[in-house]
């Protein structure tokens, strides 16, 4: 499996480390599309980062700052797999997993046979390899999405999601407008629905149940992705924005926050890596809550996983 080169990576979701497919045709925007699915949300000014005491400083997600975002539209649910294949179907993309011929999959997804000597990441080896993997089968070979037409669509790279972002006649969010919008109105709290992570035992959000990586009790009801209006929504109506799969923003990576405006900042200029924010179903607390809202943490444009997608923004 020459074509599949297991790298360092974070434990959230691995890299393929920078290299870039073959470029993709530019599908044609347009403006019609989901806005019913949207919220608007009026902006202003709100408290972003967070100095947790269960959070990982090294993220960057500190200091606590005073950050102003204008009104725009965000979508109020991840992009599903039926949306996903709209686009495919009209515009004919073809996803960088596809062109790499290769995706990274949870090897407790996996049968034995593809499990077996399935490149891995140094250092997280409950991520695996897998030829063809991607968002039409995203346990790879076998698999399909038919049955999860409401789930969130996986194994998109940031590439994959700007060019859908084209054709929705949308954006990729900052940063700064994710977090504004996952916040839901609240000030200062862990999570979109405030500091408890079961309030009086109710589960609120899709991650890791059980112990990492071995044995996930699904006890919130899933152990790879939800629908993505499963759970409460956050109070500005937005689902999923903790838990179930990783979502791009359109900011390169950084941990230093000194020099950003803190009016509509949009990240650095250049960067190797983009943000990702917000979690997925293997998060867990024994090695990566992040599934917190200013949690933060990046990987290159071209990656892809099967616990990582997307929504979009419109400006007003």
């Amino acid at each position: 499996m020459d074509r599949i080169q297991a790298r360092p990576t974070s434990c959230c979701t691995p890299s393929r480390g920078g290299g870039a497919a073959a470029p993709a045709p530019t599908p044609t925007a347009r403006t019609g599309g989901h806005e019913a699915d949207m919220a608007l949300l009026p902006g202003g000014t709100f408290l972003m980062g967070t100095e947790d005491a269960d959070g990982f400083p090294a993220d960057g997600e500190g200091p606590v700052r005073e950050v102003t975002v204008a009104a725009f539209r965000i979508d109020v649910h991840a992009v599903t797999n039926e949306r996903f294949a709209r686009f495919v179907r009209e515009t004919g993309h073809v996803t960088e997993a596809e062109r790499f011929g290769w995706s990274y999959v949870f090897a407790g997804f996996l049968p034995a046979a593809l499990r077996r000597g399935a490149p891995r990441p140094e250092g997280t080896p409950w991520w695996c390899g897998v030829e063809g993997a991607s968002w039409r089968a995203p346990e790879g070979p076998g698999s399909e999405v038919d049955e999860r037409g409401r789930h969130p669509v996986v194994h998109v790279s940031w590439n994959d999601a700007v060019a859908y972002c084209r054709w929705a006649g949308a954006r990729l969010p900052t940063e700064a407008e994710w977090e504004y919008a996952a916040r839901g109105g609240l000030v200062g709290r862990r999570y979109p629905w405030g500091d408890e992570l079961t309030p009086g035992g109710v589960h609120r959000c899709n991650i890791w149940q059980g112990r990492f990586p071995v044995k996930n009790t699904a006890g919130d009801g899933y152990r790879g992705t939800a629908p993505v209006d499963a759970f409460e929504p956050n109070g500005f109506g937005l689902y999923n924005v903790a838990g179930n799969v990783w979502e791009w923003c359109a900011d390169w990576w950084s941990t230093d926050h000194a020099d950003r405006p803190r009016t509509d900042p949009g990240g650095p200029a250049t960067g190797i890596a983009k943000v990702m924010r917000g979690g997925s179903y293997l998060c867990h607390q024994s090695y990566c809550n992040r599934y917190r809202v200013a949690a933060r943490t990046s990987n290159t444009p071209d990656s892809s996983t099967g616990n990582l997608g997307f929504r979009t923004v419109r400006d007003t």
